[in-house]
């Protein structure tokens, strides 16, 4: 299938100029509708980007722009001027792809020249070139196969560690898909597919997901954020949980079964013994609250059953299925995961809860990691460290962020998508260094040029003063 492609380019003056005209404004100062985000001690953060359509899945290209995917219209590039820390400004937008269909997954090849998206059916491939910014070509159609109408996101990640692998998750079509069940189906499942032999061309044959690829974990519900640890590149999902569940006909959806942090081995070994394991759904899910009906001793993280019969029951669950390395509170949503280069911290956006009485969720966190692993326990309920919340989860969905994408730039900066409210945010650590500066009002330009902030009063009427700030390149 093809997909149209248009190109919007403003006047440079229009791009340089416009962005950067403030009356009786400060610079970097955009304000939500809802109340502000609360940050936890050294951390900042600064809505950065406003009235974007649904923006899910981002990524920073070469220049250290972003592609946002906007779900149901396309993917738009965010040129960026960058004042520092959270400073930051969106200079010009440009529509790289004009599609309803792409949904959510976005990523970059690692030499930057091709751009892969995804839509409830496919993964595209464009090639791409960050100094336009353009696409060019027809898009190729790499995987397709994985048609569905309840979970739609397919999400995409490229691998640092082995050359020309992309690695696609699925989740399943409806809230318990007893198709997932059988591997064969393709459903729920993440698995990794080798470039090599996919030249870009539009009449290259697709991979079919559900009977090619390496499969790296089925029985997974809906794992939406997929990451690659940069020291040892284990790869790692978090996976979204079902919903509205009983146990023996009690209803105990409000805290069970748990959101899950799971691990698929190596993209560069077969050997590892989660790698293509089954992880229990649609039958068995992860423990968070003991307190319910007839449990025994199990733990946090320890697989169940939501039946007790001779088939399915709670030891089936934990003899034949892998456990989760991690198990979060009920209809948090984790819907990303980005690593730190140095391996110590995984952030987590979570998107937060619909099927619980108390809104849970709604916020940026973090995992620490140690050797490629987590820190903490398998058992602990105290795994996640916040980082930006919404001060009352009761306005929420309503009235606060719904965090989706994230993405790392080279300077330690994180980015995280709000669909809900259309915004970008960036968030600093305030302990962390910052893109090199000569002066609070100068940055390096992508080019590497020096491009320096000045401002000038002008008097139009008197009494009446507007600050111009113009970008010199």
């Amino acid at each position: 299938m093809q997909i149209p492609t248009r190109t919007q380019t403003p006047l440079l003056f229009l791009a340089v100029l416009l962005p950067a005209v403030t009356a009786s404004n400060e610079y970097c100062s955009l304000k939500s509708s809802y109340p502000a985000p609360v940050l936890s001690n050294g951390w900042s953060a600064q809505l950065i980007a406003q009235n974007l359509t649904k923006p899910r899945g981002i990524i920073l290209d070469s220049a250290g722009d972003l592609l946002v995917v906007e779900q149901g219209v396309g993917i738009v590039h965010l040129g960026l001027i960058d004042g520092g820390s959270t400073c930051l400004e969106v200079a010009k937008k440009t529509t790289l792809i004009d599609s309803p269909l792409l949904t959510h997954g976005i990523a970059l090849s690692t030499d930057q020249r091709t751009l892969y998206a995804s839509s409830s059916d496919a993964v595209y491939a464009w090639q791409y070139d960050a100094k336009g910014p353009l696409v060019s070509g027809d898009n190729q159609t790499l995987i397709d196969g994985m048609s569905g109408d309840d979970h739609v996101t397919r999400t995409l990640l490229i691998s640092q560690m082995v050359s020309q692998t992309l690695v696609v998750s699925r989740g399943s079509v409806s809230n318990l898909d007893l198709e997932a069940e059988d591997i064969r189906t393709g459903h729920s499942q993440i698995r990794a597919f080798d470039l090599e032999d996919k030249a870009m061309t539009s009449n290259s044959t697709p991979y079919d997901f559900a009977t090619q690829g390496r499969i790296l974990g089925w029985g997974l519900r809906n794992s939406v954020g997929v990451a690659e640890e940069p020291l040892t590149g284990g790869i790692y999902s978090v996976e979204n949980s079902a919903d509205m569940i009983e146990r023996d006909n009690v209803d105990i959806h409000q805290n069970n079964p748990g959101e899950e942090l799971n691990y698929h081995g190596f993209l560069n070994s077969s050997t590892d013994k989660n790698q293509g394991g089954n992880y229990g759904y649609p039958y068995c899910f992860a423990l968070y609250n003991t307190s319910i009906p007839n449990l025994g001793k199990l733990k946090v993280g320890s697989q169940f059953s939501l039946d007790q019969n001779s088939t399915v029951n709670d030891k089936f669950c934990q003899k034949n299925h892998t456990a989760p390395l991690l198990t979060f509170q009920a209809h948090m949503a984790p819907l990303d995961i980005k690593f730190e280069p140095n391996g110590t911290e995984a952030y987590i956006s979570l998107h937060g809860s619909w099927d619980r009485d108390n809104p849970t969720g709604y916020k940026v966190s973090s995992i620490a990691f140690s050797n490629g692993s987590p820190v903490a326990a398998p058992d602990s309920t105290n795994s996640l460290t916040d980082i930006m919340t919404n001060p009352d989860n009761s306005k929420c969905p309503d009235n606060c962020f719904r965090p989706v994408g994230l993405a790392l730039d080279s300077y330690g900066r994180l980015f995280m998508s709000s669909d809900a409210t259309g915004e970008i945010y960036v968030l600093v650590k305030t302990s962390t260094a910052t893109p090199t500066s000569t002066s609070p009002s100068s940055t390096k330009s992508k080019s590497g040029g020096l491009r320096v902030r000045s401002s000038l009063a002008v008097f139009l009427v008197p009494g009446v003063v507007i600050s111009l700030s113009l970008w010199l390149l």
